[in-house]
């Protein structure tokens, strides 16, 4: 299923003529485990967020650099759901959503929220960083795509998804 997915991907960025590169490695659910793979690497490496809005039933997808802390109180009030109000969303709505499951959240998987129903959370210094390539699992967690960050931005606006950007610390 997830190489399905992931070659659906690859074509629909090749229909946007958005160059990409890819690093094939073992399944990894955590960053820790995936940054011994990605050492030849050169950019920002994400890590990914998959969380709802208990009140208001919102859905929300963070891609922050792997490096950064996301405190998710902080995140709420900036958000203006209020503090305490963001959970992790639980596997059956990612992939419901998203069509990937626990540890292959991703921006990427964008492209399939046909009803623009998850609102994606982009760390400003992915995009506004300096780096070269910005990288996410593509709809599996046995693989790492790296891209543009103007590529990414481009990606986002195709599938109908308005990046709110926040700084992670």
């Amino acid at each position: 299923m997830s190489e399905e997915l992931r070659s659906q991907l690859e074509n629909y960025l090749q229909t946007l003529d958005i160059q990409t590169t890819c690093v094939d490695h073992p399944p990894v659910f955590t960053v820790e485990e995936m940054m011994p793979h990605l050492q030849e690497v050169g950019g920002a490496v994400t890590k990914n967020l998959f969380l709802k809005d208990k009140k208001k039933k919102g859905l929300w997808l963070v891609s922050a650099r792997h490096d950064r802390q996301v405190n998710l109180n902080d995140l709420a009030k900036k958000l203006g759901v209020g503090s305490g109000n963001l959970r992790f969303a639980d596997e059956a709505t990612m992939l419901e959503k998203l069509k990937v499951g626990q540890g292959c959240a991703t921006a990427l998987a964008l492209l399939f929220d046909k009803d623009r129903s998850v609102r994606l959370v982009l760390d400003r210094d992915l995009v506004e960083g300096g780096h070269n390539m910005v990288y996410f699992h593509p709809m599996t967690n046995a693989a790492t795509m790296g891209l543009r960050p103007h590529d990414l931005l481009r990606f986002l606006k195709e599938t109908g998804h308005e990046p709110v950007l926040e700084s992670f610390e």
